[in-house]
C-alpha cells in the first residue's frame, strides 16, 4: 500500500506543533529511505510545495512585517543597505541560502558535525562571497554529502571504531552521537533552534544603516527573518538540509524579483 500523500494543510499543522514543542524527529512529513544523510540532502521536497511555503512567507510579509517595519525603519531612520541599480542575484540565491543554511539550521540535527564545521562557515559567512570562501563552502558541501553516496551503513564498523577512531567517525556524521549526549540534546534542543533562529534574524539588521532613533525597535526591523528562519528550521529537521537551502533560495528570489520589475518599470531619472 502506498503512503499518504502529505498535504500542505497537514504540514502547517505539523509546523505549528513544532513551534509549541520542537522536537529533532523527522515524523510527520517523510518516510525515511536511505541512510540519514541520504535523506538529509537528497529527500524528496517537491517544487510546488516549496513554493506554497514561500507565497505564505510572502503574504504574511507583505500584509503584516513589511508596513510594520517601513513604520520602525521611519521611526528610527534605518536604511536599506541593497543597491537597487545592482541587484546581488548570486549572492541571494546561491551564497546566501547555503552558508546561512550550513551556518544556523545543519547543526540542528548533527551537532557534533557543527562543532568542527561551525567556525569555518561562520569564518566564511563574514568573508563573503570571495574566490576562497566560494570554494571552501563548495568543498564542505561535497564533504558533508559524501556518506551518502557511499554504499556501507554508516554503523558498519560500530564494533571495530574505539577511542578517538570512533570520536573521529561521530564528528564526520558517520556515527551517532553518544546516548548520554544525544539525550541532553533532545531535552534541550527548543532553545538550540529557538536560539539558533534568533541569531540568524539578527544576523539581517546588517542589511540596515541606522540613524538615531529607538534602538528598542530594530528587532522588528528582522520580523520577518524571524518568522522566515522558524519554517526553515522547522523544513530542515523534517525535510533535510536541501530542502531548506531550496526554500531560502526561493524566498530570497520574491523581494529581488520585485525591486527588479519596480526598477525596470521607473524611469532613470527617478532611480
Amino acid at each position: 500500500m502506498s503512503a499518504k500523500p502529505v498535504r500542505f494543510r497537514d504540514e502547517l499543522k505539523d509546523f505549528f506543533a513544532f513551534l509549541r514543542r520542537p522536537t529533532v524527529s523527522r515524523r510527520h512529513v517523510i518516510r525515511r529511505t536511505g541512510s540519514a544523510v541520504q535523506v538529509d540532502w537528497f529527500a524528496a521536497a517537491p517544487f510546488k510545495r516549496l513554493l506554497c511555503w514561500a507565497l505564505c512567507l510572502w503574504a504574511i510579509n507583505m500584509a503584516l512585517f513589511g508596513p510594520l517595519a517601513a513604520s520602525v525603519a521611519g521611526a528610527t531612520g534605518a536604511q536599506h543597505r541593497l543597491d537597487i541599480t545592482n541587484l546581488p542575484w548570486l549572492q541571494a540565491l546561491i551564497w546566501a541560502p547555503i552558508v546561512e543554511e550550513l551556518v544556523f539550521r545543519y547543526g540542528l540535527r548533527r551537532p557534533l558535525q557543527f562543532v568542527w564545521l561551525g567556525p569555518i562557515v561562520i569564518t566564511c559567512l563574514f568573508s563573503g562571497p570571495v574566490w576562497y570562501s566560494i570554494a571552501l563552502v563548495a568543498l564542505l558541501v561535497l564533504l558533508l554529502m559524501q556518506p551518502a553516496w557511499s554504499n556501507v551503513p554508516l554503523r558498519a564498523s560500530a564494533t571495530t571504531a574505539t577511542g578517538w577512531r570512533l570520536w573521529l567517525q561521530r564528528l564526520s556524521g558517520k556515527q551517532p552521537m553518544p546516548m548520554r549526549f544525544a539525550r541532553w540534546y533532545v531535552r534541550y534542543f527548543a532553545w538550540v533552534m529557538y536560539l539558533a533562529t534568533i541569531a540568524f534574524a539578527c544576523l539581517h539588521l546588517y542589511n540596515f544603516n541606522f540613524g538615531n532613533g529607538p534602538w528598542l525597535l530594530l528587532p522588528l526591523l528582522v520580523l520577518p527573518q524571524l518568522v522566515t528562519g522558524l519554517v526553515l528550521a522547522w523544513l530542515r529537521v523534517r525535510r533535510g538540509i536541501a530542502a531548506s537551502i531550496a526554500l531560502h533560495a526561493i524566498f530570497n528570489s520574491g523581494p529581488l524579483l520585485l525591486v527588479w520589475i519596480i526598477v525596470s518599470t521607473l524611469p532613470e531619472h527617478m532611480l
